[in-house]
């Protein structure tokens, strides 16, 4: 009798383990129901009967032979995301839907409470997102949701989450007040701009900038110069469904004054960018022979045809006081290339020019010449250590460089109290304008093959700086992606290297980058390995796409990228590191890792355990 009951006890035993061995999918057949959702993308390479980690299906990152990450970025997916599917991806960590064409409420990415990374930027996903959408999610580091339709409050369980690093909600119609972040001190990069958002900024917000606010209208207080008092007396005064018709006066009036004062300020901007182009290219202005046209210093051994306005120079500079002025070297230009040709002071106080910005040594102007050529002209202010004659020394042994990957000065201008220095100018930019300065538009052609010639062009750069000035205390110097500047085919050249022989010792420290690193912030020294970890700040600043907080003085803003590279090196998430613009190129991921290994030796605190440059650019050329 107990034989009978004993059956059917294990025949339902066995029926209820049937689904857990009849449904428990592979990997291969979870992507594939996983595909089925969307209704159109480009997943060609998820075929049935493959393996998605050892065939490299795309946007799938793989620990082994474990899915980590499903990085879709750009595939022109829509449709729908099978939730279902993914729970039984273990190992799953990070999902990356970035520029797709998904629409409708956010997915229940909730019910994966193991992710750490959920990037949704730039699709049509709207609704509310539920006030404790996030509250199962304890693991999340970063939520990208930008530049969607969301609406409805910010949910509170979002500003709770104890490990979140970056929260970018920017370009959405989020509304109501910002809920309170309980752990600002983790959170390191935060954009909450052109939302609908009003009421007082939370104190937990006050360390960031008042820019990541821009573009809600109803916000007050800190960091905002609002007062939260005046807006709730107004408020107040001007109940909701009460004169309309003045509100509508006044905004009237608001925009009327609003384009005045544009165009007071477009106007007084003209004026001011002429008054900066005389006062930064008329350097003659505080010298009594400013109205002398002047000669390009040339030397016969190298001179080739002058343009048009150097001939009248010439000609000019032979009359009385002009003479006199070339003698006493103050109003020289020297040239010290003239591959692109000669030209002279003159030509640059005549030609059409804009402030390119400020840097740790001076700053920099765009000028355009008569002839077509493009020049940037930088204004050093600290480069003060030698006179006129060792100056010149200098200035010509740089004239001399020739390197695919080094950015050689074509002429210089000496005055005791400031020297200027001419370079050809790259329309590309410099390599930290195309990281983070454009994502939407010059960042898309940041591929990895193109990062990765930009990485090993830097590092044939710096090889050849290290040979050249080997004798140096620090060779280059000055390596920041700043100072990268690439050509049209993305090719880096490297700028403002080798200044260290110039430059005071009291400046140097505030001026070049090298003596950000480590060693000399703790012990004051500097060494050829202080350009290495500035290479590779480099390397992971283009490996992650982040904008590392060692460039800023104050140490707000940007991420403190060392710190987030050996942390996470350290517990086997590297994936989680790359840029998601990259990540989906799959059959590269063993490159990138390579590459930020490579980094991360290269930023060792000490100098003892840091690679040297020849190890680092050996390692770097054998990524392919």
């Amino acid at each position: 009798m107990a034989a009978v009951r004993f059956l059917p006890f294990i025949s339902i035993l066995i029926f209820l383990t049937l689904p857990t061995l009849c449904f428990s999918l592979s990997d291969e057949d979870i992507l594939i129901t996983l595909k089925k959702s969307f209704t159109q993308g480009d997943l060609n390479s998820w075929i049935p009967g493959s393996s998605p980690c050892l065939k490299k299906w795309v946007g799938v990152m793989c620990s082994g032979e474990t899915i980590i990450g499903l990085h879709l970025t750009g595939l022109r997916l829509s449709g729908s995301v099978d939730v279902q599917a993914l729970l039984q991806l273990r190992g799953l960590r990070t999902i990356s839907l970035v520029r797709n064409s998904f629409t409708g409420p956010i997915p229940e990415f909730n019910k994966l409470g193991t992710l750490r990374a959920v990037y949704l930027s730039n699709n049509q996903f709207s609704g509310e997102i539920p006030n404790n959408y996030f509250t199962s999610m304890g693991s999340l580091k970063k939520v990208w949701l930008n530049e969607n339709k969301f609406t409805g409050n910010i949910p509170d369980s979002l500003m709770q989450l104890p490990h979140l690093v970056e929260i970018h909600l920017e370009g959405n119609q989020f509304s109501g007040t910002i809920p309170s972040l309980k752990y600002p001190n983790v959170v390191t990069s935060l954009n909450l701009t052109h939302n609908n958002l009003k009421g007082e900024i939370p104190e937990s917000f006050s360390k960031f900038k008042a820019s990541i606010f821009e573009g809600n209208v109803g916000l007050c207080g800190k960091p905002l110069e609002i007062d939260c008092d005046k807006v709730n007396q107004s408020e107040a005064s001007n109940p909701s469904g009460e004169n309309q018709g003045s509100d509508s006066n006044a905004k009237v009036a608001i925009a009327i004054t609003t384009l005045v004062v544009l165009l007071f300020f477009v106007i007084a901007s003209i004026i001011s960018a002429r008054r900066r182009r005389d006062d930064d290219f008329s350097i003659l202005s505080r010298e009594p022979l400013r109205e002398e046209v002047l000669q390009v210093q040339v030397p016969e051994s190298t001179r080739r045809k002058p343009a048009e306005s150097s001939r009248r120079s010439s000609s000019d500079s032979k009359r009385g006081s002009s003479q006199q002025a070339n003698k006493n070297g103050m109003l020289e230009l020297v040239m010290v290339n003239d591959d692109k040709g000669a030209f002279g002071l003159q030509d640059l106080m005549k030609a059409a020019a804009e402030v390119l910005g400020n840097g740790g040594l001076g700053s920099a102007y765009k000028a355009v010449m008569a002839n077509g050529l493009a020049v940037v002209v930088k204004r050093m202010r600290e480069l003060n250590k030698l006179g006129k004659d060792g100056f010149d020394v200098e200035m010509r042994r740089f004239g001399k460089l020739r390197h695919p990957n080094i950015l050689t000065p074509l002429a210089y201008h000496f005055r005791r109290e400031e020297k200027l220095i001419v370079s050809e100018y790259m329309p590309k930019g410099s390599l930290l304008y195309v990281l983070h300065g454009d994502r939407g538009i010059i960042h898309a052609d940041l591929n990895w093959p193109t990062r990765l010639k930009i990485i090993q062009g830097i590092a044939h750069g710096l090889s050849f700086i290290h040979t050249e000035f080997a004798t140096y205390e620090v060779p280059h110097g000055n390596l920041k992606s700043s100072n990268v500047l690439l050509t049209e085919n993305y090719d880096p050249l490297l700028s403002d290297y080798a200044f260290q022989p110039l430059i005071n010792a009291s400046n140097a420290a505030q001026g070049l980058f090298a003596y950000k690193s480590p060693e000399y912030l703790q012990h004051q020294q500097v060494s050829p390995k202080s350009d290495v970890y500035c290479l590779g700040l480099v390397i992971l600043e283009i490996m992650t796409g982040k904008f590392p907080s060692q460039y800023l003085s104050n140490g707000k803003g940007g991420i403190d990228i060392v710190q987030w590279v050996q942390t996470s090196i350290s517990e086997n998430q590297v994936e989680e590191l790359i840029d998601p613009e990259i990540a989906n190129d799959t059959g590269s991921v063993n490159q990138m890792r390579q590459l930020l290994q490579i980094g991360a030796a290269c930023t060792e605190s000490n100098p003892d355990q840091r690679l040297d440059m020849k190890e680092a650019i050996n390692r770097i050329q054998e990524v392919n």
